[in-house]
């Protein structure tokens, strides 16, 4: 008689569901405290400082007083803590990572990019959860500078020298702003989960990655835009008024939020997501010029009434463009 045996099935996972993103006013220590909560972000030189490795202070000043907080939570427990300048939070297959990086230590954007990147590569690739879905990039004086020696295309070539194969699956959805803090001080941190995403590309642009030389010697490294591993949410990067790869409507405020909410639009749609956004899908809108934000508000309000909003003062990585927004769509 054979000898019976017995299969034993590896677990099968479902596809994580997404944090959930939410703005709200309040103190940072209550949202910190409550079950779940990934990470929280204030913004400005007013936020509250912390400890909490779970906590990041922005460098963007809000044009909201105070302005609101920025919540992350999973339906899971969180672990949190340092591994050398990187802090992080894990919970239900996700995690946050985040450094900041003081250029007056490193030589400038170039190596204090390539730093940060290997700082988060060291971190990251030790972790179930490596695959790095979203990362936003906030750096002084993002275009000071001329030719290939502007600080963001300085920036470029560290953050591809610090990479490596960081991103050998493919380029995450990303932000690059520039603040206008005190210090130059680089803040970099990310999203990433223990299953992959799905990348995706808006047919009305050239891939950033494909920029021809004329945009630096190292082309930006991000995809438009990541649905993450449940199809639940689109994780919107940085998006602009550039068409194919040349910015639009120079200097015109209105011409531009009007070519990225197309840019919007294209990039749902080519996600298979229904148009428009809801009071659940939260956006950023960073605006450089201080006298535009109330125009931008106005806009945004008139488009997409009830949609959350966060309006920062930040610096688009292009002179030219006055205003980009990123954020999140949910399904």
């Amino acid at each position: 008689m054979a000898e019976a045996c017995e299969n034993t099935l590896a677990e099968v996972v479902p596809p994580r569901r997404a944090p959930r993103v939410t703005y709200r006013s309040g103190e940072a220590a209550q949202a910190l405290a409550e079950a779940g909560t990934l990470a929280v972000f204030g913004f400005g030189a007013g936020a509250q400082a912390m400890g909490d490795p779970r906590y990041l202070r922005i460098g963007l000043e809000s044009f909201d007083a105070p302005g609101p907080l920025e919540v992350w939570q999973v339906g899971a427990p969180v672990e949190h803590g340092c591994d050398g300048a990187v802090r992080w939070a894990r919970g239900g297959g996700w995690l946050f990572a985040a450094i900041e990086v003081d250029e007056r230590d490193h030589g400038g954007p170039r190596d204090t990019a390539r730093h940060a990147y290997e700082e988060l590569r060291r971190v990251v690739d030790a972790r179930a959860e490596h695959h790095v879905l979203r990362i936003w990039n906030y750096l002084a004086a993002i275009n000071q500078g001329e030719d290939d020696a502007e600080r963001y295309k300085l920036f470029c070539d560290g953050r591809a020298a610090g990479m490596g194969d960081f991103f050998a699956d493919g380029f995450p959805a990303a932000t690059a702003i520039g603040h206008h803090g005190a210090r130059p001080v680089l803040q970099v941190y990310l999203l990433a989960c223990d299953q992959p995403g799905e990348r995706v590309e808006n047919p009305r642009q050239v891939s950033a990655w494909r920029y021809p030389r004329q945009y630096g010697r190292t082309p930006p490294s991000f995809a438009r835009a990541m649905a993450l591993p449940a199809s639940d949410v689109l994780a919107i990067s940085g998006t602009a008024a550039v068409v194919g790869h040349a910015s639009a409507h120079a200097d015109d405020l209105h011409a531009q939020l009007a070519e990225t909410f197309t840019n919007l639009d294209t990039l749902l749609a080519t996600a298979g997501m229904a148009e428009g956004f809801d009071t659940h899908s939260p956006l950023k809108a960073y605006v450089r010029h201080p006298a535009d934000a109330a125009q931008v508000r106005e806009f945004i309000v008139r488009r997409l009434p009830g949609v959350p909003v966060l309006l920062l003062h930040g610096d688009i990585c292009r002179r030219e463009l006055l205003v980009e927004i990123d954020g999140w769509r949910y399904a």
